[in-house]
């Protein structure tokens, strides 16, 4: 491994890494652990391996804890997401079949005072509006909204 070293105090003792690093984030993670010995070890006595394993184990058990909390509100908002859209097509769906939008309530999450609006343009509509794509003719005949 190539790089540099670099001396770290945790727990009352100094080590040398040799790392490819910066010393901002090498002292942050040697404080991050220290404070973590500083809950497992009382003040004064030696920081034994033993202190530096539970102080380890404490720290990993807290990632896991988090990367469950973030897998969590991820899977959350897939959820949210994917209810979202499948509103978005059964209003459009609607639209296009030439039914009035039915009445979009807004999700529980939001405020009571909370409005949905709902888009009244049908989709030939809004295409016809819209840029032609990168690939089209400027110059080529728009569909006509007769239908």
């Amino acid at each position: 491994m190539a790089g540099r070293t670099v001396h770290l105090r945790v727990g009352g003792q100094t080590y040398r890494v040799t790392t490819s690093s910066t010393d901002e984030e090498l002292q942050r993670l040697a404080a991050v652990v220290d404070q973590k010995l500083a809950t497992v070890v009382p003040p004064g006595r030696t920081v034994t391996p033993q202190a530096m394993l539970l102080a380890a184990m404490a720290l990993a058990y807290e990632l896991e804890e988090e990367r469950s909390r973030t897998a969590t509100v991820a899977a959350r908002a897939r959820g949210a997401f994917g209810r979202m859209l499948q509103r978005v097509d059964a209003a459009l769906e609607a639209t296009e079949s030439g039914e009035a939008p039915a009445s979009v309530a807004p999700p529980a999450s939001l405020p009571a005072h909370a409005t949905v609006s709902v888009v009244t343009s049908t989709p030939r509509e809004m295409r016809a509006s819209a840029p032609p794509p990168a690939n089209e003719s400027r110059f080529a005949p728009k569909p006509s909204s007769d239908s």
